[in-house]
């Protein structure tokens, strides 16, 4: 699994507000049903820009209990692949589309919020379970081996 992010992070992955302010960082649930915040919160007013993180295809953009919810499905990230969800927001996609990672697919929503000024809700998921969405944020520098000093040799 962690092979599939990484690869996904070397290629095109952005924020998906400019500029990134995490208001309520990502709080696994100890057990599938307890409390914890199952994806990032980012400062984002009503009416601000929502960027695709990745490049995918969207599987929902539509309401869900009055809130609107679009989820981008990501090609060539194993099975079941990856999906990244925003809320609440305007969907300006339809189902079916597919986008470029940085795209304009949403602006945020007004909605049921723990943020003052408004905030953008994204999360990723792998089938049924969460994943920290900053993980596609990751960009692996290659190794470099440095020289070692200080150390006395062995004899």
């Amino acid at each position: 699994m962690y092979r599939a992010l990484l690869a996904l992070a070397l290629t095109a992955a952005t924020w998906p507000v400019i500029p990134p302010a995490i208001v309520h960082p990502w709080a696994p649930p100890a057990t599938p049903y307890g409390p914890g915040h199952r994806g990032i919160d980012l400062a984002a007013p009503p009416g601000t820009p929502v960027r695709a993180a990745a490049a995918g295809r969207i599987t929902f953009a539509g309401q869900v209990a009055g809130q609107g919810i679009l989820t981008i499905t990501l090609p060539g990230t194993t099975t079941p692949p990856l999906r990244t969800t925003y809320e609440p927001v305007h969907p300006l996609v339809t189902q079916g589309t597919q986008v470029t990672a940085g795209e304009v697919v949403a602006t945020t929503a007004e909605g049921p919020s723990h943020c003052p000024t408004g905030c953008l809700h994204w999360g990723l998921l792998r089938g049924q379970t969460y994943l920290n969405p900053l993980l596609l944020l990751h960009r692996a520098a290659p190794s470099r081996l440095l020289p070692v000093t200080g150390v006395a040799e062995a004899g």
